[in-house]
């Protein structure tokens, strides 16, 4: 078969929803309703919307012993205020559906009893005409509590922890004797605190009833996970709801789950009989959805004194919910990404009263590389050894968790490519040896590893009559640039334009897509895409030349390529005719087709990402202020799609990793469980003075193994590797090993 010509893909391409960003066409959930704005699947437009605004409990623990509504319904506007005294009965059946469910327990069922589990959580909302009137009327609602004490600090003495699950105890090996007879040790605790998202869009919902049947305009990663959560939550079937949400302004993972706030939205359009529109406020998105754990990390290497990593003793403590148990994936690093024989982890999650955490950015993998990568600075630095030549000494053959070999790993190349790009031969190993007035400099690096998730996917693939196409599929975008990259693969496989292409997205009637999550949206739609367009493409060279009329009549199909809408034998062009022409001479209106991506049941690869980060920083010696000055990252990420959207995500990964390395902080005040910084001005997030020059390289190739397209996904592997990077570098510059996140002035004075 002829190759089809490649003009879109590999290519450099602005987003083709940019202009709709940067005027603000671009609605998002908290924009509804608009008089100028229906959805791209032809929802009507929202009439009569009202607002809603959420109570929030003032305890972490105790019982509702009262709500005094008398003030907030005696106000001008209110609808109404709904809690557990009304008995708003929900079904709230179990959803099988669930991404993965990292969840043990049972979701939070909100108005359903008089229980406070968490500060912060919702025990009432107010329905109003206006926003200003439900936020004025939710002040006035007064609820009283029985207290009690809660615990909130995952290090307090004497805070019991969950029971293992089955796969968060792994051992390969004698660890113990191999420590133990160890020529060299290394042991570390290593602590990251809280994180929270803090994406600029804040969560919004409207929800509208029409009869029985429920339409929610959401910010989600996850249209269909919102879906399957509201029908059994409200105990009515999948089909009678509908989820829209073509933009979303940022997430980081915390829209892959639907929040208390969505159904809190569902329900009282349900019981006002109005749509309402419910908006976080920037303080109730510290407790109304997810964040990243913390963690306490406790590591210790055996090695040889050549440098050859014998022994890895993992013992890992998270913070969860009460309620529910969130795991997630932090033990695989440490399982496979050095050739280590002898292994033991622990993984163990501290139950607490607060709120249930969640996936964000490279969850798990961002924080074991934080603590594996910095321990093996500390061994390097112990050995005497140049840290990238000990990775380089550790490098495994195959996959040390199970034997598999890898699709590909190139962590090696990554490694040298990125010290030979950055300088490290520069580098002096002796900390404190380099000095720029009163600036310590100092140089550090870290690997990183991410897993090449995949899941079913479909796309529909529509050609028209016009010589235009129109693909769909269910999933979302939250910034890496999903509708440019699907158009861009759209427009190749069909042989046009991009501007004859139109990709949707974020429909929940539209063909069915897994989470917009977990780097799988490229390797799963993306190649459902691929499949639809040549099917398609496929179906209209058949139809020509099987048409006596056409002038591909008679040719070999397999020799036909199509370019700028354009069929022709490949070497002939001037043999050929038009989408177009070919259509409006068969009497067609359009041609469709469907296409799927289902990964192989049969796994005979370990399929992961990699990553090399670089970064110099510097350390004033009197005050102890940490300034990045550059940072570098080199990956092994399959074939890049987009070089421009590529670099998009590498680059914020880069900056966040700052921000989880000198500066992000939840504060709780572990008396009553309130998050004292709960705003974007204490809550500290890198700005342009914080983010130096950063550059992103990716090593040429791709990976057949993973997917059709040959790709392995971009935006976790990214993140994972910056802030131990940054750690490492202020070793090098400070000769202090801070093993706690962030890493403030106070701990390096």
């Amino acid at each position: 078969m002829s190759p089809q010509p490649q003009a879109a893909v590999g290519a450099p391409l602005t987003r083709v929803d940019g202009r709709l960003k940067v005027t603000g066409q671009a609605k998002y959930a908290a924009d509804l309703p608009d008089a100028r704005t229906t959805s791209r699947g032809g929802t009507p437009i929202i009439d009569g919307v009202v607002h809603a605004v959420v109570v929030d409990s003032t305890i972490a623990r105790g019982r509702i012993t009262g709500i005094d509504t008398r003030a907030a319904d005696a106000l001008p506007g209110v609808l109404g205020v709904i809690s557990h005294l009304d008995r708003p009965a929900l079904a709230y059946r179990d959803n099988p559906g669930a991404w993965l469910d990292p969840f043990v327990g049972e979701r939070l069922h909100v108005f359903q009893d008089d229980r406070v589990r968490f500060f912060g959580q919702p025990v009432a909302v107010v329905v109003a005409r206006t926003l200003e009137a439900a936020q004025h009327a939710a002040d006035l609602v007064k609820v009283s509590y029985d207290a009690e004490q809660p615990v909130t600090d995952m290090t307090a003495s004497g805070v019991p922890e969950n029971d293992p699950l089955p796969q968060q105890n792994y051992t390969r090996g004698d660890p113990e004797e191999a420590l133990a007879s160890a020529e060299v040790r290394v042991e570390g605790t290593y602590r990251l605190v809280r994180n929270h998202h803090n994406a600029m869009e804040p969560h919004a919902t409207v929800a509208r009833w029409d009869g029985a049947k429920l339409t929610v305009w959401d910010k989600t990663q996850w249209v269909l996970g919102a879906r399957d959560e509201l029908a059994a939550v409200f105990g009515i079937p999948p089909e009678d709801v509908r989820v829209l949400s073509p933009f979303v302004g940022g997430a980081f993972g915390n829209a892959l789950r639907t929040w208390p706030h969505t159904t809190i939205a569902a329900l009282a359009a349900r019981q006002i009989r109005r749509p309402v529109k419910l908006v976080l406020t920037r303080e109730q998105l510290y407790y109304g959805v997810g964040y990243r754990p913390a963690y306490e990390y406790g590591l210790r290497l055996g090695s040889t004194r050549s440098g050859r990593v014998t022994a890895a003793d993992h013992r890992i403590r998270a913070e969860t919910s009460r309620y529910e148990n969130y795991a997630e994936g932090a033990m695989v690093p440490g399982q496979m990404l050095y050739a280590t024989p002898h292994v033991r982890q622990a993984y163990r999650t501290v139950p607490l009263d607060v709120n249930t955490p969640t996936f964000m950015r490279g969850p798990g993998y961002s924080t074991a590389a934080f603590a594996i990568e910095s321990a093996m600075d500390e061994l390097a630095h112990e050995l005497g050894i140049d840290p990238v030549e000990l990775r380089l000494r550790n490098e495994p053959q195959e996959d040390p968790s199970n034997g598999l070999p890898f699709s590909t790993r190139r962590l090696r190349e990554c490694l040298r490519t990125g010290a030979r790009a950055f300088g490290w031969r520069r580098r002096d190993p002796r900390p404190r040896s380099r000095r720029d007035g009163d600036w310590l400099i100092g140089m550090g690096m870290a690997g990183g590893v991410y897993d090449t998730l995949r899941m079913r996917s479909e796309a529909r693939v529509r050609l028209d009559a016009e010589g235009t196409a129109l693909v769909q599929a269910s999933t979302s975008d939250m910034g890496p640039g999903t509708y440019t990259s699907m158009t861009q693969l759209a427009a190749d496989a069909l042989g046009l334009t991009m501007r004859t292409v139109r990709f949707e997205l974020g429909d929940s009637t539209f063909p069915a897509a897994p989470p917009h999550g977990g780097s799988q949206t490229m390797a799963g739609v993306g190649s459902a895409v691929q499949d639809g367009c040549d099917k398609l493409r496929r179906q209209a060279i058949e139809l020509a030349v099987q048409d006596q009329r056409s002038p591909l009549y008679g040719a070999d199909a397999d020799s036909v390529v199509v370019r700028g809408g354009r069929m022709h034998v490949s070497g002939n062009p001037s043999r050929g005719e038009t989408y177009r022409q070919l259509l409006a001479r068969n009497g067609r209106t359009h041609l469709e087709t469907r296409g799927t991506f289902t990964p192989s049941a049969d796994d005979r690869y370990s399929m992961y990402a990699y990553s090399a980060v670089f970064a110099e920083v510097a350390v004033d010696r009197r005050l102890g202020l940490v300034r990045m000055r550059r940072m570098l990252g080199v990956y092994d990420v399959g074939r890049i799609i987009n070089p421009k959207l590529a670099d998009s995500q590498a680059l914020g990964a880069m900056v966040g990793g700052i921000g989880q390395a000198l500066l992000e902080h939840t504060v709780t005040d572990h008396r009553d469980g309130r998050i004292v910084n709960a705003n974007l001005a204490d809550y500290l997030v890198p700005v342009n003075a914080d983010v130096p020059d950063l550059k992103a390289v990716y090593l040429d190739g791709e990976d057949r193994h993973a997917d059709p397209i040959g790709v392995k996904g971009l935006g976790e592997i990214v993140k994972v590797g910056v802030a131990p990077a940054i750690a490492n570098a202020v070793f090098n510059a400070t000769g202090r090993r801070v093993r706690d996140l962030p890493i403030t002035s106070e701990t390096l004075l």
